[in-house]
C-alpha cells in the first residue's frame, strides 16, 4: 500500500512538473512568435533628387523624412522604373516593370477624357491584394492614379480603406474645386474635405494607424505634393520667407508641409508603441519637373519624363528600427518594384519563383546578409526612351529640351559610367563600341518580355466641354456674340 502510495504521488509530481514544462514552453513560443510587421509605403510626387537633407538640400529643412535615413538605410542608388506618376506607381504595387503588362503612361485625368477605364490592369495583383489575404488591414491615403471607373477603385484593388483623390493631380486647397471632374474621396463617395489636402491626408494617415495599431496593417501613403498645382498655406509660406523666387518659395513651402505630415505619421507609431516594429519605405515616383515646381535635381542631369537620372533617380529610403541597421548607407542599385517583394518576405508571406515578378527582396541585402547585388541590371521604357543600367555603366537614349535638363548638346544616345559621372556629362560610347553592342543586346532581350503600350496620351480624346467650369461655354459664346 505504501509502496502503491508513492508510485502514484512519485507519478503525480512528474505529470505535474511534465505539464508545467509544456506549458512554459508554449507560452515562451508564444512569446518569441515573430509578430508581422506593420508595413508603411510612403510616395512624394514629383520631389526634385536633391530636395532633402540627407541629399544636400540647406534651403528647405526636412527633419523627419532625413529621420527615416537616420533610423534606417538609405539607398544612394535608388530608382522607379517610369519617369512619370502613373507608370511609377503600377510597377509599385505590382513588383513588375509596368511595360510588362502595358501600363507605359499616364491615363487621362478623370472627367476630362472619354476613357477613364484607362489604368492598372485588372489581371494584375496588388501589394495590398496580397497583404490583405495575409491577414493585414489595409488602407490607402492620397493620390491614386491608376484608374478612375468603379472596377480600378483602391478598395476594388486590395484596400479595405481610402481617402484621396483618382486623378494625377489636384487642387490643395479642395474646398475650392470648381468644375475640375475629380473631388477628394472617402471611401467612394464625396468626403467634402476643407483642410489643406497635404494636411488632411497626415489627419487620415494618423487615424488609420491609430484604428489599427493592435493589428498588423498596410498602409499606402501617397502625397500629391510637390506636384502642380504650387499651392501652400500661409503657415508654411511664412517659413520661406527669406526666399525670393515665388516658385521655389512655394516648393519649400509645399515640401516642409509633406514633411511634417511625415512627421505625424512617425509620431503616432511612437506613441502606439508600433514604430520598432513597422517597415516603412519612402520614396518619390519621379524625379523633378525643375521648370515647372521649381524643384533641384542636382547633381543629376534631366528631369521627369526622361531616363536621364534626374527622371528615374529618387530619394529611397527604408527603416525598419527592430531588424535593418539604422544610419547606414546602401550603394548597389534598387528600384521601388522591390518594395512589394520585400514586404512580403517581411509579412512571412514570400512569392514563388514561378509568379513572374521582376522585384527582389531586399531585406537580406540591406541587413547585409547577402553582399552580391540585387539586380544583374535595371531597365526603362518610356516610348522612344530607354535606359539600360548594368553595375557602373548606363546606355540611354532620352529626349532633349528644356525639360530633359540644363544642357541641350548632349546627343540622344549615350553610355557613361555614373561610378565617376553622376551627371552623365562624359559620353564614353565612340571609346566602348563594345560595351554599347553588349548592352543594347541585353535592353533588347528584356524589351521582349514587354508589350506595347496599351495607350497613349494623345489616343485619348476629350469629352466636349469636359474640364470647364460650369457656365463657362456659355460666358465664352456671350463674348464672342458681344465681340461680334
Amino acid at each position: 500500500m505504501t509502496a502503491s502510495l508513492f508510485t502514484r504521488a512519485r507519478w503525480m509530481r512528474v505529470l505535474g512538473a511534465a505539464l508545467f514544462a509544456a506549458a512554459t514552453s508554449a507560452s515562451l513560443a508564444h512569446a518569441a512568435a515573430p509578430t508581422k510587421p506593420n508595413i508603411i509605403v510612403i510616395v512624394g510626387d514629383d520631389m526634385g533628387y536633391h530636395d532633402i537633407g540627407v541629399h544636400g538640400a540647406t534651403d528647405v529643412p526636412t527633419p523627419h523624412i532625413d529621420s527615416l535615413a537616420k533610423n534606417g538605410v538609405r539607398c544612394t542608388n535608388g530608382y522607379v522604373s517610369g519617369p512619370y506618376c502613373s507608370p511609377t506607381r503600377a510597377g509599385l504595387l505590382t513588383g513588375r516593370y509596368q511595360t510588362r503588362f502595358g501600363h507605359e503612361f499616364n491615363p487621362g485625368p478623370p472627367g476630362m477624357l472619354e476613357n477613364d477605364a484607362k489604368g492598372l490592369d485588372l489581371k494584375q495583383v496588388t501589394l495590398a491584394d496580397r497583404l490583405k489575404k495575409a491577414g493585414y488591414a489595409t488602407g490607402m491615403v492620397g493620390k491614386w492614379h491608376l484608374g478612375a471607373t468603379p472596377e480600378l477603385h483602391p478598395m476594388k484593388r486590395g484596400f479595405d480603406e481610402y481617402f484621396g483623390f483618382l486623378g494625377g493631380a489636384f487642387t490643395y486647397f479642395p474646398d475650392k474645386a470648381v468644375g475640375r471632374g475629380d473631388t477628394v474621396y472617402r471611401g467612394t463617395e464625396p468626403a467634402n474635405e476643407k483642410e489643406y489636402l497635404t494636411e488632411a491626408f497626415a489627419r487620415e494617415a494618423v487615424s488609420f494607424v491609430g484604428r489599427h495599431e493592435k493589428e498588423p496593417f498596410f498602409l499606402y501613403l501617397t502625397f500629391n505634393a510637390v506636384h502642380t498645382p504650387m499651392e501652400a498655406t500661409d503657415k508654411y509660406l511664412e517659413r520661406f520667407a527669406s526666399i525670393s523666387d515665388p516658385k521655389r518659395k512655394t516648393y519649400c513651402a509645399m515640401m516642409s508641409a509633406m514633411d511634417d505630415a511625415i512627421g505625424a505619421v512617425l509620431g503616432k507609431l511612437r506613441t502606439a508603441g508600433i514604430e520598432e516594429n513597422t517597415l516603412v519605405f519612402f520614396i518619390s515616383d519621379n524625379g523633378g519637373p525643375q521648370a515647372s515646381n521649381g524643384s533641384n535635381n542636382t547633381p543629376l542631369h534631366g528631369d521627369k519624363s526622361t531616363t536621364w537620372e534626374g527622371g528615374v533617380r529618387v530619394p529611397f529610403l527604408v527603416q525598419w528600427k527592430s531588424k535593418l541597421p539604422q544610419g547606414q548607407t546602401y550603394d548597389k542599385p534598387v528600384i521601388q518594384i522591390d518594395i512589394l517583394p520585400t514586404a512580403l518576405a517581411a509579412a512571412g508571406s514570400p512569392i514563388s519563383s514561378g509568379e513572374g515578378l521582376d522585384g527582389v527582396d531586399l531585406l537580406p541585402y540591406l541587413s547585409g546578409e547577402n553582399k552580391e547585388a540585387p539586380h544583374e541590371a535595371l531597365y526603362w521604357r518610356f516610348g522612344p526612351q530607354m535606359a539600360i543600367r548594368h553595375g557602373d555603366w548606363k546606355l540611354v537614349r532620352a529626349r532633349e529640351g528644356a525639360q530633359a535638363g540644363r544642357r541641350s548638346d548632349v546627343p540622344a544616345m549615350g553610355l557613361y559610367n555614373l561610378a565617376a559621372d553622376i551627371g552623365e556629362k562624359n559620353n564614353l560610347a565612340e571609346q566602348n563600341p563594345e560595351k554599347v553592342k553588349e548592352l543594347q543586346a541585353a535592353w533588347d532581350a528584356w524589351d521582349k518580355g514587354n508589350i506595347a503600350a496599351t495607350w497613349t496620351r494623345e489616343e485619348l480624346p476629350r469629352k466636349p466641354g469636359a474640364g470647364k467650369r460650369p457656365g463657362a461655354a456659355k460666358k465664352a459664346a456671350a463674348a464672342k456674340a458681344s465681340a461680334n
